[in-house]
């Protein structure tokens, strides 16, 4: 159900934003701007889906489709459009936003409106258009719908239908309440205990001996494309460079040298830095009877402390301290010889109370002096100056089309090819080997580029390091062709032929439990008489405890009726399980146990996502709703690369 909350707001903006909903709803925006896709004019018309007087646009859905795609592939890198089309991503992409238009739709008939001064309260919450303050920033707005290739008017358009839906759809969902007694039965359930058997029946027992005929074998791999088909590949060459690429390097010149001087002058000038020690206080009174305690032996730090001051130290040339509090106050301490009490001295903030503890004196530094310091500044200068030229132009020179071997052989670089790579950086056919680490950086945008030889500039280090790149060749996502992986799809063949007559010894077994057999008998009756046997006396905590992920198997016994039996297929064509279900021993629990009141709670909430479920439903039916197959078929067909 909170898959629902999730799905039911998909929208075009491929933010996720959170509106508060009490905690309980999320908008996710979908996809990005469909303006200026091109996408129209295919079989079926533009006409995805029209939602009672709304129409759901090809562009709109194949937008959505993608931008959906491109979210979950952020998760899995080796996830291909086909795969992720064959799970059923286009019904469930289209379903979520017929249910948005149509909750909208309702919404507006009966005067249910977000207003822009809501909206824009809630632009201002999302995390995305905050700037380093934490606060709202204009400009970061700005450019993450740019990044996004988003306006403001679709990211408001989106927003507005979030808060009619949340209007719609919480105070159903609120405050929904489930009777003790339903509490008690699931607490009583959670604690059952149940008595059975599970035997699987291999499909290797059944599986044919004779190797298939061509025909059979070219039917069974068209069938199974899926099973056999093999991630994207891209082959990359690159080379890496910094400022060792820089030919004709020179270094800084005389009248440079003495320029940087000139502006540093003074730096390199005869300065004197004092370390004071100090306290302020609010009035002249106040500060002559401190300097007179000083004065007279007592500590400056234990007459302050005394009298509740705190003082403080710091090193300080003579503009410094003037800034900080005035420039009499500076001239006293500066006349002051080491180890004296300034005269007390008004300031910006009142009387200072000041002794000079150390005199630095840095005498001036002649051109000569600091030569080498420039020298090396300059010549630093120079080297990055010169490396981001370098890299300017090489930019400029792949803009206008060049060719990664031509700006190798001028940088003097060797390109390197790599091995064919995965998305997700492992080597194609090598688990145990991953991309180089200086790709790691580029992958992702190798993954991006639409076509072979792309040559691209990236900087690895900041300033330092640089690489030169292309994708040399692109594999497509495709099964092998049947003659290189012959064998494993006759084995496969073979496995679900043994799977099509192990179901069939599955349904005889329980025929024969069916009339009160016992399993062995059943089994044996069914000719499956390798199949391995486990007897279960399980309870449901105890099943819980056990794994994260219940088996199947298991799961199919603790939700069958007692005295029942039942098949389930085992995964990967590896055979038929037989479970039987042979005693139920229900669980105890007491009308003041006290786990009750929590597990009331939560089926309240449970209760309140249904009531949201099933108005959803209900304005969808209101509103009405029809899909277009054939343009569905159509942008399918455009997102897997068909005709």
């Amino acid at each position: 159900m909170i898959g629902f909350f999730r799905s039911m707001f998909q929208s075009r903006i491929g933010l996720i934003v959170t509106l508060g909903f009490v905690a309980l709803i999320a908008l996710a925006f979908a996809s990005s701007d469909i303006a200026g896709t091109g996408f129209g004019g295919v079989a079926g018309g533009d006409r995805a889906a029209t939602v009672g007087k709304t129409t759901i646009g090809t562009a709109e859905l194949n937008q959505t489709v993608s931008s959906a795609f491109n979210r979950t592939r952020e998760e899995d890198p080796t996830l291909t459009m086909q795969r992720f089309i064959a799970q059923g991503a286009i019904d469930e992409v289209l379903d979520s936003m017929i249910d948005r238009y149509a909750i909208a739709e309702f919404g507006r008939a009966h005067g249910l409106v977000a207003s822009d001064a809501l909206v824009g309260s809630e632009i201002v919450k999302i995390p995305a258009f905050q700037g380093p303050d934490g606060r709202f920033s204009e400009a970061a707005y700005r450019q993450v719908l740019a990044q996004q290739r988003l306006d403001d008017k679709s990211v408001r358009a989106d927003l507005a239908q979030g808060l009619i839906a949340k209007q719609m759809l919480v105070p159903a969902a609120f405050g929904a309440n489930a009777p003790t007694t339903l509490a008690l039965r699931y607490a009583q359930l959670s604690r059952e205990r149940r008595k059975g058997e599970i035997a699987l029946i291999p499909s290797s027992a059944f599986a044919p001996t004779a190797a298939p005929g061509e025909a059979a074998l070219a039917d069974f791999f068209k069938a199974n494309r899926a099973a056999y088909t093999l991630p994207e590949r891209r082959t990359l060459r690159f080379a890496t460079f910094g400022e060792e690429a820089i030919k004709n390097r020179r270094g800084p010149t005389e009248a440079e040298i003495a320029r940087a001087y000139e502006a540093d002058k003074a730096k390199y000038s005869a300065s004197e830095t004092r370390t004071v020690t100090q306290v302020i206080v609010p009035t002249e009174a106040a500060a002559r009877a401190l300097a007179a305690e000083v004065s007279g032996g007592k500590a400056l730090d234990a007459a302050a402390r005394a009298k509740g001051l705190l003082p403080s130290q710091a090193a300080v040339t003579r503009a410094q301290l003037a800034a900080q509090s005035s420039g009499a106050v500076a001239d006293a301490v500066f006349k002051a010889s080491r180890g004296a009490l300034a005269p007390p001295t008004k300031g910006a903030l009142g009387w200072h109370v000041a002794r000079v503890d150390g005199i630095t004196l840095k005498p001036a530094q002649s051109l000569a002096d600091v030569r080498g310091e420039i020298v090396a500044q300059l010549d630093a200068k120079l080297r990055r100056d010169a490396l981001s030229d370098l890299t300017a132009g090489v930019e400029e020179q792949f803009d206008g089309g060049g060719n990664l071997g031509d700006a190798a052989r001028e940088l003097g670089l060797t390109l390197t090819t790599s091995a064919p790579l995965t998305a997700d950086g492992q080597v194609f056919g090598q688990p145990s080997q991953t991309a180089p680490p200086e790709l790691a950086r580029v992958l992702q945008t190798a993954f991006l580029m639409d076509r072979e030889n792309q040559s691209q500039l990236a900087e690895i280090e900041p300033g330092q390091t640089f690489l030169v790149f292309d994708v040399a060749q692109i594999t497509p996502s495709a099964p092998p062709p049947l003659a290189q992986i012959r064998a494993r799809v006759a084995a496969d063949w073979a496995k679900a032929q043994g799977a099509i007559r192990a179901r069939a010894a599955a349904d005889k077994a329980l025929a024969a439990l069916a009339k009160g057999g016992t399993m062995d008998a059943a089994l044996t009756g069914a000719g499956a008489t390798t199949a391995t046997r486990q007897a279960i006396d399980l309870g449901r905590q105890e099943l819980v405890q056990q794994a994260r992920r219940v088996p199947p198997p298991l799961a199919l016994l603790f939700s069958m009726a007692e005295r029942t039996a039942k098949k389930l297929e085992a995964p990967g064509r590896e055979g038929w399980y037989v479970i039987r279900l042979a005693d139920i021993e229900p669980g105890k629990v007491e009308p003041g146990d006290p786990a009750l009141p929590a597990l009331t709670r939560e089926l309240g909430q449970l209760a309140g996502r249904e009531y949201a479920d099933q108005l959803r439903t209900a304005l969808r039916r209101e509103i009405g709703s029809e899909k277009n197959a054939a343009a569905v078929r159509a942008v399918r067909s455009r997102l897997t690369g068909g005709n």
